[in-house]
């Protein structure tokens, strides 16, 4: 049996929740760009976590969330639209010949994030992992070109499945606000507490910028 979109949604919190004690911040720089997926997100001001939040705890859970919609939407899209289920057959084909697909089987922490850090200002990588894949995409054929009528239809049919997406994120937003209670009471038990002690250690270090054994030597 199907198991419903609540049911669905009630799973991906759960699991969110059980990550989110082993959550620890960054220590390496963060990035320039914000996330596409999480900045602005309906589903994070649906779950009730603050642009405040650090993004790691924000994108883990906007990624399982997501992946929700997109299954609903690729099985309407299955159903319903003939030409783009085969436009993304082919693509799907394409990838799957590709030599190097670092993107795959990612956990949901990691789905979405860049491959590469940024680099040093002045001094850029010899290679990148995004180059590599850029690469191995070359490698293969492109799609076979549409006729004008099939880029017409595909387009009517593509944006028949941003209707449905868009109806389906209202829903799943809908849902995910009976978890936002639960959800902030996490961030402020496994989260909180841990940008406060860096935050403490910070300030200690900018009012003692120098060791007190230092200055007896």
């Amino acid at each position: 049996m199907e198991r419903s979109l609540e049911t669905r949604v009630n799973q991906a919190v759960d699991a969110w929740l059980r990550w989110l004690p082993r959550w620890e911040p960054a220590t390496h720089r963060g990035r320039r760009s914000p996330c596409r997926r999480c900045f602005g997100s309906p589903i994070l001001e649906a779950a009730g976590i603050g642009h405040d939040t650090p993004h790691g705890v924000q994108h883990g859970l906007s990624t399982r969330v997501k992946t929700i919609i997109d299954q609903q939407v690729a099985q309407y899209t299955a159903q319903n639209l003939p030409m783009l289920q085969a436009e993304l057959d082919q693509q799907a084909a394409r990838n799957r010949a590709r030599s190097y697909r670092p993107r795959e089987d990612l956990d949901p922490e990691f789905d979405g994030m860049p491959l590469d850090p940024e680099p040093d200002p002045g001094a850029p990588f010899l290679f990148t992992i995004a180059g590599f894949e850029e690469e191995a995409a070359q490698e293969t054929p492109p799609l076979p070109p549409l006729s004008d009528d099939a880029k017409r239809a595909l387009r009517r049919e593509v944006a028949l499945a941003d209707e449905h997406a868009n109806d389906i994120g209202h829903e799943v937003c809908r849902l995910l606000a009976a978890h936002s209670a639960r959800i902030r009471s996490a961030v402020s038990e496994y989260v909180d507490p841990q940008i406060d002690a860096m935050m403490k250690e910070l300030t200690t270090s900018l009012d003692a910028p120098f060791d007190p054994r230092d200055l007896g030597s």
